[in-house]
């Protein structure tokens, strides 16, 4: 036999058999796969899934006490004053409301929010120079050209009630006074003072100036909020001077119930023909904070001594758990 016969059919047999085991094993293969009971077992990975826990619940904070009239009895015609508002100023829960929302003139109690606007923009350190000296009414007694700090002059408005303080720092406000008394109603929309409006920096009887016993005690408490005005309605008198030392001023606190009157410690007084006597007190006893405003008095000093004393004889603050 031909040697390349011999060697054709050992390659035709190698493939042959090639070709009958590759057959086998797709045939095994289908037949592990797809006969029942022959699957190879699977062995199942757990799946972890977080804990999901509840956050433990914030503990509430413990309100305020709450002031509660224990007495029944509340103020009478004793009181001359045609506005009141007294409020507890921790708690914010008003005590006593009376003709609270009527526009009335406030007079000098207009320098609480003067002071605000001034601080927003000033500092109490800065240096200003007096231009328009204001000596109608109640003054600290500046000089034209004369230098102060902005503190200087707050002390000389907060206690003095220095119509020519309140006007210089006004006019020293970037734009001057027209600039600040739009700030000054600017803040009052902020504050959502919205029965008031004002068209001066010192108080002057206008009949766009106007304010609301319960606008002047939301007010007052923005301002105590603040350390340099909540210091300086409470001190009784204090010397100030110009920044060469040069002038001097002596102020007195115009309110008299400042060092007579057990816990009193500000705020501001306010007084004109048309306004009548106007007087806004924060008051301090037994760790309770109360505001009282009086507005077109005919006897504030008097009024707010009487209704300190109905506050502290006829109420009780009284703490509620949280339900």
């Amino acid at each position: 036999m031909p040697k390349h016969r011999t060697s054709k059919r050992r390659s035709v047999r190698w493939y042959s058999s090639r070709i009958d085991r590759l057959v086998f094993l797709v045939f095994a293969a289908a037949f592990i796969l797809l006969t029942p009971g022959r699957l190879l077992p699977v062995t199942p990975v757990p799946l972890e899934l977080p804990v999901l826990t509840r956050p433990s619940p914030l503990p509430l904070p413990k309100p305020a006490p709450y002031p509660v009239n224990r007495s029944g009895i509340v103020p009478g015609s004793e009181i001359t004053a045609e506005a009141i508002i007294i409020r507890d100023l921790t708690s914010g829960v008003y005590m006593y409301k009376m003709n609270s929302d009527i526009q009335l003139s406030p007079a000098s109690t207009t320098k609480i929010l003067t002071a605000l606007v001034t601080l927003d923009i000033m500092n109490p350190d800065d240096v200003v120079t007096v231009n328009t000296v204001m000596n109608d009414g109640m003054a600290m007694g500046l000089f034209t050209g004369e230098r102060m700090t902005v503190e200087n002059l707050l002390y000389g408005m907060l206690i003095h009630s220095g119509n020519d303080a309140a006007y210089a720092l006004a006019e020293n406000y970037p734009g001057g006074v027209a600039a600040f008394v739009d700030a000054m109603n600017a803040k009052a929309r902020t504050l959502h003072l919205t029965g008031s409006s004002f068209t001066n920096p010192v108080g002057y009887d206008d009949p766009g100036h106007k304010m609301t016993a319960l606008d002047l005690s939301q007010l007052a408490s923005v301002a105590l909020s603040n350390r340099t005005i909540s210091k300086m309605v409470a001190i009784p008198s204090i010397t100030v001077s110009d920044v060469t030392h040069t002038y001097f001023h002596q102020l007195k606190n115009v309110n008299q119930l400042l060092g007579k009157i057990p816990g009193v410690a500000g705020i501001k007084t306010g007084w004109t023909q048309e306004a009548g006597e106007n007087l806004v007190t924060l008051v301090e006893r037994n760790n309770r904070k109360v505001i009282m405003v009086v507005l077109h008095s005919q006897d504030r000093f008097g009024d707010t001594t009487e209704l300190i004393d109905w506050v502290f004889s006829s109420f009780e603050w009284v703490d509620f758990a949280p339900e």
